[in-house]
């Protein structure tokens, strides 16, 4: 930060001086410098936030403008304004160094900012979720489904278990049935074995 605020500072006294010399009064030519170099910072912070993105092009576009026309502009008035004694060429390398240390910096800084706000971004890997094998069944895994057996499952497992004892013991149907508070027919289906039903063959009739 403190180095982009000096390059920030010596490219802005360099090119409202030049402002100044082009004819722009003295109470307006901070201006200019504001706009040169401050559209490089907002196109350098554009740059980073739309990387990767379809409309990335036009930040670069400005991006490129704004540093081309500071540094030619620093450059420019470090060969109006030099001493006679240093060259030209020295002159505008030295002033072009500014702008471009502000550019650099800028987007050092905005590169920086982002990847300690979302350290995961630059790892490239999402979060894990956890893994379902294929043996589980759909149902064992949604929001309502409930492993257990039901409550009333439970209960009339446990009313057979009691008729099968009374049952043994030598109760009758209706007894069992006014201790466990069910019907008769019920206890009555529960001993009833279930009828299978005779295989049916089909005959194939020759003629």
């Amino acid at each position: 930060m403190l180095i982009g605020i000096g390059a920030f500072w010596l490219s802005f006294m360099a090119l409202a001086d030049l402002a100044a010399r082009s004819g722009i009064a003295a109470g307006q030519a901070w201006i200019w410098p504001l706009l040169v170099d401050g559209l490089i910072v907002v196109s350098t912070i554009a740059v980073v936030a739309l990387d990767g993105r379809s409309g990335a092009w036009y930040p670069w576009a400005l991006l490129i403008c704004g540093a081309l026309v500071s540094v030619a502009a620093n450059a420019l008035h470090a060969i109006v304004a030099a001493e006679t004694s240093v060259p030209s060429v020295l002159a505008a390398t030295v002033a072009a160094v500014p702008p471009l240390v502000l550019l650099a910096s800028t987007h050092l800084t905005v590169v920086l900012t982002r990847s300690t706000s979302t350290p995961s971004s630059t790892t490239g890997k999402s979060p894990e979720l956890p893994a379902v094998t294929e043996s589980e069944p759909e149902s064992a895994i949604g929001p309502e489904q409930d492993p257990a057996p039901e409550p009333e499952s439970e209960v009339v497992l446990g009313r057979r278990e009691r008729a099968v004892r009374l049952r043994e013991a030598g109760w009758s149907n209706k007894a069992i049935a006014d201790e466990l508070g069910v019907h008769a027919s019920t206890v009555g289906r529960w001993f009833t074995p279930p009828v299978e039903e005779p295989e049916t063959t089909t005959e194939m009739e020759t003629t």
